[in-house]
């Protein structure tokens, strides 16, 4: 089955074309085709992702991203296609909302044939609503045009499937999945413990209470005047700390202690919002930071979140009795978290199994939701009416 894959959740612009066989215990994926255009640099200017930038850029991207990809795949190819009136109409209708979109769409679909692709996935949501709404009314022209079913994906899903993936060369794999597998999804808009006990079937087990783990990144980061996104700068600057000779040393002479927030309480829930206040409150008693006191201040604050992810996960494995861990979602690629989970499994849990994705699979990502594209097109999940949520929930408590 070869499916095309849409994601434009965020501020990522991604399609992918993946070759999958196989069934739900057991697939493999080739990925034949995958472009990606990220809007960090345009979004830098803000500290943040703009909406209504995201939702421009995705309309004018959209269609090179999608003639980069088929021609990657060997699947473009040049002949002249008229489309009858009536189609035209209702496709000019559905693409009406992104300005430019429509004349883009056609210009190019009426010069190519019809791809040999088997269905079309999209992220239906979590996301920007306006973003979302890009990628789905163009897969709905697609799917009109082309005749091929569509497919609905929940981006949490495709991080957790993408996640259970393991890289053999060229191909994907995803087999000898145990199960309960507990997944701890972890970006900008997320963080969230959720069990997966059958097959594509969730369980939420812990959700933060107020800021998600990436926005905490962000905030703090903003709060040290450094660029955005903020992740990697934090980590830039705390690993520096680690890398020194004699760090661990002079770590304990600093008078940088952060709160480990709600970290023995009883439940599995998350909170950040107490962690970024009390950053706060030390830069409002020491405005003037010396770059070493930074570096000292990132180091607390990523042990800090570290920590308090791996006591929640860790409650978590105990109360769920799961055989698999995987962790999803862009804060995922954060070093320091991958070393220490990496370290405390093997260490506390050797019977259980860690699955981190490749730092490709960690942003947002286009093969990812042909991943879970696949999965759902096995069971026939079509939809033609796909609605955006921004708020789509992958499980309840």
């Amino acid at each position: 089955m070869r499916i095309l894959a849409i994601e434009t959740s965020c501020d990522e612009t991604a399609i992918s074309i993946v070759e999958a066989q196989g069934n739900e215990k057991e697939a493999q994926f080739h990925v034949l085709g995958n472009a990606l255009l990220s809007q960090i640099e345009l979004h830098r200017q803000y500290g943040g992702v703009f909406p209504a930038l995201a939702k421009r850029e995705h309309a004018k991207n959209l269609v090179p991203i999608l003639e980069a990809a088929l021609e990657e795949a060997e699947l473009l190819h040049e002949d002249t296609q008229a489309i009858p009136e009536e189609m035209h109409d209702k496709i000019a209708e559905i693409l009406s909302r992104e300005p430019g979109l429509a004349e883009a769409f056609f210009a190019f679909v009426t010069e190519c044939e019809t791809p040999d692709i088997d269905a079309i996935a999209v992220t239906a949501g979590p996301g920007l609503e306006p973003a979302l709404w890009v990628g789905i009314n163009f897969a709905r022209a697609l799917a009109l045009l082309w005749q091929k079913p569509l497919v609905p994906v929940n981006h949490m899903e495709g991080h957790i499937v993408s996640a259970l993936a393991v890289s053999d060369g060229d191909t994907l794999r995803i087999e000898n999945v145990a199960l309960p597998v507990l997944a701890l999804l972890i970006s900008g808009g997320h963080t969230e413990l959720v069990l997966m006990k059958n097959w594509l079937e969730y369980e939420l087990i812990g959700e933060t209470l107020d800021d998600a783990v990436g926005e905490a990144f962000d905030k703090v980061a903003r709060m040290l005047e450094l660029p955005y996104p903020g992740g990697p700068e934090i980590s830039r600057l705390a690993e520096q700390v680690r890398s020194d000779a004699g760090a661990s040393e002079e770590h304990r002479l600093s008078n940088i202690d952060l709160p480990r927030p709600m970290l023995n309480d009883a439940a599995c829930n998350f909170s950040f919002s107490g962690l970024k206040t009390s950053v706060l409150y030390l830069l409002k008693k020491t405005p003037d930071l010396t770059e070493r006191e930074k570096q000292h201040l990132a180091h607390e604050f990523e042990n800090a979140v570290t920590e308090v992810l791996w006591k929640k996960t860790a409650r978590a494995l105990e109360e769920t009795g799961a055989r698999m861990l995987v962790i999803g979602g862009g804060v995922s690629a954060n070093t320091h978290i991958r070393r220490s989970f990496t370290k405390n499994i093997e260490e506390q849990y050797p019977d259980v199994v860690l699955r981190i994705p490749s730092a490709a699979l960690t942003t947002d990502n286009a093969i990812m939701i042909a991943l879970a594209g696949f999965y759902r097109a096995l069971r026939k999940d079509f939809a033609e009416d796909i609605k955006a949520d921004g708020n789509l929930r992958l499980a309840q408590h």
